[in-house]
C-alpha cells in the first residue's frame, strides 16, 4: 500500500480522540431535543418531516463510522500478541484505538436511538 493510503497510522492516538464519538452523539441528542421543544413549542405538534434533521444525523453517523474506521485500522498495526504487559508505544495506541472502536460502536447505536423518536413521532403529548 502507498505512503499516501497509510494516511491512518500517521494520526497521532490521544486521549481526545477518544471521547470524538461520545461528543457526536452528545451534540446529536443535544440537537434532537432541541428541535423537538422548539418544533412543539412553536406549533404544538412536528410541522414536517425533519428533512434537516435526518441530514444531520447522517453526518453525525459518518463522522462516527469515520471515527471508528480509522480506530479500525490503528488497532489493526501489527505488534506483540495479547496479553498486552509492556507499556510500549504500539500498545498503548492499539488500546486507546480498540477503545475508541469500541466507544464509535456505542455512540452509533446512540445516534440511531436517538434518531428514532424525532423521525417516527408526529405529536407533541
Amino acid at each position: 500500500m502507498s505512503e499516501r493510503g497509510k494516511w491512518h497510522e500517521r494520526l497521532k492516538v490521544t486521549l481526545w480522540t477518544l471521547i470524538i464519538p461520545p461528543a457526536i452523539w452528545t451534540g446529536h441528542f443535544l440537537a434532537s431535543y432541541l428541535w423537538a421543544a422548539i418544533s412543539c413549542a412553536k406549533a404544538g405538534r412536528f410541522a414536517s418531516f425533519p428533512l434537516l434533521f435526518v441530514i444531520g444525523t447522517v453526518l453525525a453517523l459518518l463522522m462516527i463510522g469515520l471515527s471508528g474506521w480509522i480506530a479500525w485500522a490503528q488497532a489493526r498495526l501489527p505488534g506483540n500478541p495479547p496479553p498486552h504487559e509492556d507499556s510500549t508505544r504500539i500498545d498503548r495506541l492499539r488500546f486507546l484505538a480498540k477503545s475508541t472502536l469500541l466507544l464509535a460502536g456505542l455512540s452509533f447505536v446512540g445516534v440511531l436511538f436517538t434518531a428514532l423518536p424525532v423521525i417516527f413521532l408526529r405529536d407533541c403529548r
